[in-house]
């Protein structure tokens, strides 16, 4: 479409105005008749001939071609002007049999009626050839005289001539036709334009630009029809893009110093567009400058900066723009509110957002559901639950009721918490309001129920889901048999399983891996190879969790050997085993006793570039201890020292304990003074296994010491921890202590096992009180404790010591009675004393 004028057969006026001024061409030979000089039977003979669609050389005398000259090849392009693909024939023709050196008149006329025609590709082919042969020659006045004659626009003609000049970069050309067009009250195309706006950004033509500028202005209406692209952004973009800022700058100082003041709506959509390219260097450059010599930043100048701003995180640069906005008296909006308070929440500033929350209140800014929401969210994603409320509350006192968004996030955050009666009350809140919650709301607070243990109602739950129309999605059905996994319920969890898989569900590797574990879980390995196998028929690829699972699961059985296996199968897919997968199988073969074949894996995952953690070192050197090979474990110990990983308690208190096992006790209190100054901090296990070995020694009262350190730690003492020094203190012949730090333990609130009541019992047996040790006995049994052979042993033994026989084969029989069978030290005694040993 034309800039803005109405075709040239409207217009014919406009031509007859100009006629006088380029009277040389329109009288010319060319655009008047020619049929007085010319051989008018010739003429038509090669018309008539061309008008063929297959060319007829019969209807031309050979002799008459030589009488044919070029100034009248455009009489004959005008006579094919209805055929213009002849008349294309016949111009290639004349130059290439007749050897034709085409005038540019000739080319003006050929231009003309493809034009006309609007068949571009073909007029583009002969104005590569015209500039190719006449270079800069003015064409102007030569193409003008062919309107009339072929009823072409002078918009569409003059429009290509100036594109195709840009595209041949002959630009002075193109600039030239622009103007003389532009006198004579022709349009150009936006087309045009566009081209023409792009050559002069390429060649930094801003003098011309600011010509064309004043010639068009910002964007031309005329007759009702209006330019649809904005010359100034259109240039501004132009330089920015090509990272050509000062130039961009530049055109702006000289636009506003030549009295052109563009529209504040332009600037903000460049600053916009410069954001938007991650240019805020280029945009706040602009902005600078419009600052200095406008236009006068407006309210959403400011807000596209800032949140330019903040979405870099410069938020120092954000609140400069916010100060200076409120400085040049622009009253900040909920968007700029919205924009710096999210941007505080995003990075854990939360007072200030809070603060910001209450200077918009006071200013009188409505703010909506949306920036209380946001507020709420971020601080339950930062765990504090309890501000994400204030925040509600305010927002329910200012009026602002909450969207489904809002009770989703508090739902959310309470389950993540385990207040997951809460969220159930907020679900009754929802459902009172009328507000439907979105299926990712009900998978949070079905996976709540789930993982507090109330299956009931988070069944019950998915069932309400379904009856208000929520299709469960894969969301939905993989907390189902998470949760119901990890309770045990499997054939539930299965029945989830396949159900999502008849609605066409693709499940994850997620689902498998964790239906996998629940069958682990109950030993049921076969049922989890079944899934492992089955996998391949979804489409579902085995990860490194899903062999990690069952690696696991298999050590747990004692199938060892086909743990193994899966680990050189995940080695075999080229998948690389993680910490835990080694872990898991460094552990399991330690735990059985093969310590070869765990330094073996050891060193294979160092091999394979994997860094071992402090876990994997804490199941060696344990092992180690174990093994007796002390001077390797305490050798591994202080490499961790030196190299790393830090070690952490369970390390220290497994080194302790092989001291303490070694009879090296002084060694021990050496790594426990050692861990006291650093960042490690001793627990229950450290000090009970220092206080076991100092009463193991008799020192009592050294034991009795780091207990009350232990206490004034804040490290709570546990049953092991009070049978030991009870122990103490009885070998120390201090029954008296030991039976007061019994009651103490039971004042603590701190149940005895069946191994304190041995102890207590067996201090009691020693000194020939048998009827309290039987009361011991006894409480033990009310506690539904089960005496084991240990007890009955030091029960027996005692009875048999006064001479309590008969007493002491009642136990016997009891014992035996239970499933429990004597070990050497028992038979020993009833030998002793004469006792029948029946089994």
């Amino acid at each position: 479409m034309p800039i803005s004028s109405a075709s040239f057969s409207s217009s014919s006026k406009v031509i007859s105005s100009f006629s006088l001024l380029f009277k040389p061409f329109l009288t010319s030979h060319l655009f008047t008749p020619s049929y007085c000089t010319l051989s008018k039977s010739l003429v038509e003979r090669i018309t008539k001939a061309f008008h063929q669609e297959e060319l007829d050389l019969k209807l031309l005398n050979p002799n008459s071609f030589s009488k044919l000259e070029t100034h009248q090849v455009e009489s004959v392009i005008y006579g094919l002007r209805s055929k213009p693909n002849s008349a294309i024939r016949f111009f290639d023709w004349s130059e290439n049999y007749l050897g034709f050196n085409h005038s540019l008149e000739s080319f003006s006329g050929l231009s003309h009626l493809l034009l006309s025609k609007r068949l571009f590709d073909p007029a583009r082919r002969v104005f590569n050839k015209m500039a190719g042969k006449f270079g800069e020659f003015d064409c102007f006045g030569v193409f003008l005289g062919g309107f009339e004659r072929y009823n072409s626009n002078p918009c569409t003609v003059y429009s290509f001539l100036i594109d195709n000049y840009c595209r041949i970069g002959m630009i002075n050309r193109a600039i030239e036709i622009f103007f003389r067009m532009s006198a004579m009250g022709f349009s150009l195309s936006q087309y045009a334009m566009s081209k023409l706006l792009s050559s002069l950004v390429d060649y930094k033509r801003i003098d011309v630009i600011l010509d064309v500028y004043k010639v068009v202005g910002n964007g031309l209406e005329e007759e009702g029809e209006i330019w649809s692209i904005n010359l100034y952004g259109f240039v501004m973009g132009g330089f920015f893009k090509k990272g050509e800022a000062e130039m961009g700058l530049k055109f702006h100082r000289q636009m506003i110093e030549r009295g052109f003041v563009p529209d504040i709506i332009t600037c903000n959509k460049i600053i916009k567009g410069l954001c938007n390219s991650k240019c805020i260097e280029f945009a706040y450059g602009y902005f600078s400058l419009m600052i200095e010599i406008g236009p006068n930043p407006s309210l959403v100048t400011f807000s596209t900066l800032i949140n330019a701003y903040c979405k870099e995180v410069r938020l120092k640069d954000a609140f400069d723009l916010y100060d200076l906005m409120i400085a040049r008296g622009i009253t900040a909006d909920l968007v700029i509110y919205s924009i710096l308070i999210d941007a505080l929440l995003k990075v854990g500033k939360f007072e200030g957002a809070h603060k910001l929350l209450s200077v918009a209140l006071d200013r009188g800014i409505k703010l909506d559901v949306v920036i209380f929401s946001s507020m709420i969210d971020a601080y339950v994603r930062n765990g504090d639950i309890g501000k994400g409320f204030d925040v509600y509350n305010r927002m329910l006192k200012g009026g602002i009721l909450p969207s489904e968004v809002t009770y989703s996030i508090l739902v959310n955050g309470l389950c993540m918490n385990g207040r997951v009666l809460e969220a159930l009350g907020i679900y009754s809140q929802t459902l009172k309001n009328g507000i439907e919650l979105s299926i990712l709301t009900y998978s949070s607070l079905i996976d709540g129920l789930l993982k507090s243990g109330n299956l009931r109602d988070g069944l019950g739950l998915y069932e309400d889901m379904v009856k208000k129309g929520h299709k469960p999605d894969s969301m939905v059905y993989s907390v189902l048999i998470n949760g119901l996994s990890k309770q045990g319920r499997m054939l539930d969890a299965c029945r989830f399983f396949y159900q999502g898989l008849s609605k066409g569900l693709r499940p994850s590797v997620y689902t498998y891996n964790t239906l996998i574990d629940g069958w682990c879980r109950l030993k049921r390995i076969k049922d989890a190879l079944k899934l492992y196998i089955g996998m391949g028929l979804y489409g579902t690829t085995p990860d490194v969790v899903t062999y990690t699972v069952l690696i696991k699961g298999l050590i747990e059985k004692g199938r060892l050997c086909e743990a193994l296996t899966f680990f050189f199968q995940v080695l075999k897919r080229g998948l690389s085993p993680d910490v835990v997968t080694y872990c898991t199988l460094i552990d399991g073969f330690c735990e059985k006793k093969n310590l070869n074949v765990g330094l073996g894996l050891f060193d294979l995952m160092i091999t394979n570039g994997i860094n071992p953690d402090i876990a994997i070192y804490n199941v060696l050197i344990t092992t180690l201890f174990k093994e007796g090979l002390s001077e390797k474990a305490l050798e591994m110990f202080g490499w961790l020292l030196e190299c790393g990983p830090e070690p952490d308690i369970i390390t220290y208190n497994t080194v302790i304990c092989g001291y303490c096992s070694l009879n090296m006790l002084s060694e021990a209190i050496r790594v426990y003074e050692e861990i006291k100054f650093g960042l490690t901090i001793p627990n229950a296990v450290t000090f009970t296994i220092l206080i076991d070995a100092f009463c193991k020694e008799g020192r009592i009262e050294d034991a009795m010491s780091l207990f009350s350190n232990m206490l004034g730690k804040g490290s709570e003492p546990n049953v092991v921890t009070y049978s030991c020094l009870i122990d103490g203190y009885f070998k120390s012949d201090n029954m008296g202590n030991a039976l007061e730090l019994h009651e103490e333990m039971l004042g603590n609130n701190i149940s005895p096992n069946i191994v304190s009541y041995s102890i207590l019992i067996d201090g009691l047996c020693k000194r020939g009180l048998m009827e309290e040790a039987l009361i011991v006995f006894h409480l033990a049994l009310e506690r539904k404790l089960l005496p084991d052979l240990i007890m009955y042993g030091i029960l027996i033994h005692g009875y048999c010591k006064v001479g309590r026989l008969e007493e002491a084969v009642v136990l016997y029989n009891r014992m035996l009675g239970e499933g429990i069978k004597p070990d050497d030290f028992l038979r020993r005694i009833l030998a002793k004393y004469h006792l029948q040993n029946d089994e």
